[in-house]
């Protein structure tokens, strides 16, 4: 199902709900509380996000959903309190920190999965700065955000550090191994 983009407004809509939910999440140690039905219906589509938190251009915390669950507004505001509070690199954000914050929503296409003979042919099906990676071995799974060409230009090296974050050797390989793709509308 195709999804429409969101206005400008919408977007900043979106970008204030997950700054309000940290705010929230300082004072009351959870997300900000919200009824979805209380915003416009694009807001309401059931759609999968990943809120990153920078300070300085720095990682300072991300999480998300790979499958869309719960409409847009509350995936958001879960999202962000989460990579704020319980990304388990980084300490809590704290109340000095709140107002550095530079806040950046992935919302994802639905993923579909790719189909690829070996190693070599998943590269060449690879299309750098549009692609976010998923991959599955077994019980092992790890994404890496369209985002992450910026600093991983290169398609081999890209896959290797998936791998990785997967919990798999950087040159693992097997014909059980399984990778979908999906893109992202980003709003920073």
């Amino acid at each position: 199902m195709a999804h429409t983009l969101l206005t400008n407004q919408q977007q900043q809509m979106l970008l204030q709900i997950a700054k309000d939910s940290i705010a929230y999440g300082l004072a009351h140690g959870e997300a900000l509380p919200l009824k979805a039905s209380d915003y416009p219906a694009e807001l309401n589509e059931i759609r999968a996000t990943f809120v990153t938190l920078e300070i300085a251009g720095n990682l300072r915390g991300c999480i998300g959903m790979l499958e869309a669950v719960q409409p847009l507004v509350v995936d958001v505001a879960k999202n962000a309190f989460m990579a704020a509070f319980k990304d388990y690199r980084f300490s809590p954000v704290s109340e000095a920190e709140y107002p550095k914050l530079e806040i950046h929503i992935s919302i994802l296409s639905p993923s579909e999965p790719l189909v690829f003979a070996s190693e070599e042919d998943l590269i060449r099906q690879l299309r750098p700065n549009v692609d976010g990676l998923i991959m599955q071995e077994g019980g092992r799974r790890g994404t890496f955000l369209p985002s992450v060409w910026e600093s991983l230009p290169e398609p081999r090296k890209f896959l290797q550090q998936l791998k990785v974050k997967s919990g798999l050797p950087a040159h693992y390989w097997s014909d059980t191994l399984r990778v979908s793709r999906y893109s992202c509308e980003v709003i920073s």
